[in-house]
């Protein structure tokens, strides 16, 4: 059974730091790329960071931009998030998500193409 399993969430004062795993079960993450998603309360859901198979191209939303660090260990088969410097605007429910590419080409966060999806994590930046 092919799973993603998201752990590392929780309550954190503003400016804190939280860091997300996602555990692969079921497949090897070793080809896919990888992405991390989330939804607030009464929005959309959206990319945040994902990242390609050899772990050399990422893509951070503007948000996010040198403050969360998405990265990856194929050995493990774990991808993280570090995310520094929380704002309240952080808080939301975080997805890890997964696809095989069949084309090469920068890597994108479009939430279309991912095809396995975890739980979900909750995150809240709350002082």
């Amino acid at each position: 059974q092919v799973q993603l399993v998201e752990s590392g969430g929780g309550l954190v004062q503003p400016g804190g730091s939280l860091r997300l795993s996602c555990a692969a079960s079921g497949f090897t993450l070793d080809g896919y790329t990888i992405g991390w998603f989330r939804q607030a309360p009464g929005k959309g859901r959206e990319g945040v960071s994902c990242i390609n198979s050899r772990g050399d191209s990422t893509y951070n939303t503007d948000s996010v931009k040198g403050r969360f660090t998405i990265s990856r260990d194929n050995a493990k088969n774990l991808v993280y998030l570090q995310m520094n410097s929380l704002k309240p605007e952080d808080t939301a429910v975080y997805y890890c998500a997964a696809f095989f590419p069949t084309v090469r080409g920068p890597v994108r966060c479009l939430t279309q193409e991912y095809d396995n999806w975890g739980q979900g994590t909750q995150v809240t930046v709350s002082s």
